[in-house]
């Protein structure tokens, strides 16, 4: 025991210290444990395949998976509009919607999507980023605790009930102190904690994603050539595939997309006959015509819209070789975006390396439609955009490229031949229209949660489930949902568990329990709950906040029994006070998140997070035994 303590000991002193990488702390601590005859190695390696870990692993795709499908971004962006230009009102919406969304999705994922669009917006009202990232900091550890999936804490106190032979929390169920708990966060914020967030200003206001479309599009002189072209029944472009047509071959033309526009109606004019499209044709003409990047096999049909870049003269002569009508579109910034990009499209900048193999090729001998499935826009060259597509390319030139998301970031694996300017992936989270898979996401969520709510099947089976769901449905692809795993977290998770079963085995967890029960215990339950919310609030500071109720719930658990009162209050205070890291930007992974944006020092998260941790403790300590009674 005397062993396993003071391994312990230096792991939490490297912990604090930060020399070394938390989840390599816990991997040394397993290795040392093992290696003293502590556990055995089927208890070193208990925790990477423990359900917890498991369930955890599988959120991450799911948040990951709503991400990509543009449901978290939409629903950010619904956030913002609600807030308006009112300061305390975006304060407000903000804090609440942002714990509504850790409450299903991870509070790193949460904050992850709407910390772009508060700086943004804060600069837009006239104010700064630091008064309102602290607060989505704070909020989105608060919203954890609405649900079993919240926070991962909240998964450990359910096991750790489950393990010991109880019912676990319900799903549900945390947010009876949940709930309040948030709503005291908010009017602490809205009185006294804005008061307290420091006024400073980012060294430069950050580019929104509309703005980068508008850049990018002047610096590529981009915007005088794009047209939308509207397919009469009477072109000879009906039936034709985009090589057959050969509008590049013979216009200079480039076809950037090709969009139903038969699908938004279901009456449409061919001369004097008219044509009816039932509800099944236009699904099949959106499934058929998704805004993606249009490829040599892609079919023209009457009253398509083609999304075309060319010089006006080329784009006249096309318009009257084929009978094409020309549709207005928007120049501006706004308009742009909304032309180029989309929830499955988007457009990037590429420089050509020194060793790049494209040098001294043509944009049509690249094949990088056939290798990368994206388009060459254009092609700048110094101070000058060169026109003519038969230039060959040479070092330095900078490339605007356009096509899916996904072709993009395999641009950035072809690093001896290209430099990806700035970042796509950010700028794809950053567009807020739902894909067609978006409900794909949306119902295996909700179905995770109905499996959850009714117990039909083990909480990190339905989770497994909604993961699996998500990429057969396309939200995302196997290799985007191993990206989008925090192994970082799981590790660290994984790592602490063979240290609980230590404390356990050796009698550690005992010890601990009857000293807990001895002092604070012997005052009372309520003291001794107060003295788990210190204790569990200290460790989670400066340590994983997970692997902090890895290693306290059990031992609350033992003490608890030894004491004979419930077990439920005291866990329930271990989840709380597991989701107060409010002192410490290392606290949490979502407060190190937003400490540059918002330009934090160490002690600005002392002088907001205290009062607000004295608070939950306050109402945990009133509420609590109220709603479980020992």
């Amino acid at each position: 025991m005397i062993l396993t303590f003071a391994i312990l000991a230096v792991a939490i002193i490297l912990f604090v210290s930060g020399r070394l990488r938390s989840d390599l702390v816990a991997l040394m601590s397993v290795l040392a444990l093992f290696l003293a005859g502590v556990i055995t190695l089927e208890q070193a390696l208990s925790g990477f395949g423990n359900s917890t870990v498991i369930m955890i692993a599988a959120l991450f795709v799911v948040g990951e998976g709503l991400s990509r499908t543009g449901v978290t971004a939409w629903l950010g962006e619904k956030i913002l509009a609600v807030a308006g230009s009112n300061k305390i009102r975006l304060l407000v919406v903000l804090m609440i919607g942002t714990a509504l969304l850790s409450a299903f999705i991870s509070n790193t994922g949460t904050v992850a999507t709407l910390l772009p669009a508060v700086v943004a917006a804060s600069w837009r009202i006239g104010s700064v980023p630091s008064k309102f990232l602290i607060p989505l900091a704070f909020s989105a550890n608060s919203g954890g605790l609405l649900t079993l999936t919240g926070t991962p804490p909240n998964i450990v106190v359910a096991e750790t009930l489950v393990n010991a032979g109880y019912e676990p929390f319900s799903y549900f169920e945390y947010a009876l102190i949940g709930l309040p708990l948030l709503v005291c966060a908010v009017l602490y914020m809205v009185i006294v904690g804005r008061r307290l967030l420091p006024s400073r200003k980012a060294d430069e206001r950050p580019t929104e994603l509309v703005e980068e479309v508008g850049q990018l599009a002047d610096t590529f002189s981009l915007s005088d050539d794009l047209y939308r072209l509207r397919v009469r029944y009477s072109s000879g472009l009906i039936g034709k595939t985009l090589e057959q047509a050969a509008l590049g071959r013979d216009y200079g033309i480039s076809v950037l997309r090709v969009e139903a526009r038969a699908a938004s109606g279901d009456l449409l004019d061919r001369g004097s006959e008219p044509i009816r499209y039932s509800a099944l044709d236009r699904l099949e003409m959106l499934q058929d015509k998704e805004p993606t990047v249009p490829g040599r096999d892609t079919i023209i049909n009457a009253q398509d819209i083609l999304l075309v870049k060319g010089g006006g003269e080329a784009v006249y002569r096309l318009m009257a070789d084929f009978s094409l009508g020309v549709l207005p579109i928007e120049d501006d910034d706004e308009g742009l975006s909304e032309a180029l990009l989309s929830s499955e499209v988007g457009i990037a900048e590429i420089l050509l390396t020194p060793r790049s193999v494209y040098i001294g090729r043509t944009v049509v001998h690249g094949h990088f439609a056939e290798k990368f499935g994206v388009q060459v826009l254009s092609i700048r060259r110094g101070d000058q955009v060169i026109v003519h597509p038969a230039k060959k390319m040479a070092f330095g030139d900078a490339l605007l490229v356009r096509g899916k998301w996904v072709d993009i970031e395999r641009l950035q694996n072809e690093k001896r031949n290209f430099v990806v300017v700035g970042s796509p992936e950010a700028m794809s989270r950053q567009v807020s229209e739902l894909t067609p898979r978006a409900m794909i996401a949306v119902l295996a969520l909700l179905g995770m949660i109905g499996m959850m709510v009714s117990g039909v099947v083990p909480a990190v089976i339905a989770t497994l489930i909604a993961a699996v769901v998500m990429i057969l449905g396309g939200c995302l692809t196997m290799s985007q949902s191993y990206r989008a795993v925090s192994w970082h977290s799981v590790i660290l998770i994984a790592a602490m568990i063979p240290m609980s079963a230590a404390l356990e085995v050796t009698g550690g967890a005992e010890f601990l329990a009857d000293g807990l029960v001895n002092t604070f215990g012997a005052v009372g339950p309520l003291a001794l709950m107060a003295a788990v919310f210190v204790l569990t609030t200290a460790f989670s500071q400066v340590i994983n906040n997970t692997a902090t109720a890895v290693l306290v719930a059990p031992i609350v658990l033992r003490a608890a029994i030894d004491l004979d009162v419930s077990p439920y209050p005291l866990l329930m205070v271990v989840a709380v006070s597991a989701s107060t890291a409010f002192l410490t930007p290392i606290g949490t992974t979502t407060n190190l998140m937003v400490m540059t944006p918002g330009d934090y020092r160490f002690n600005d998260y002392v002088k907001v997070g205290f009062p607000l941790l004295a608070i939950f403790l306050v109402v945990s300590l009133i509420l609590i035994p109220l709603i479980w009674q020992f």
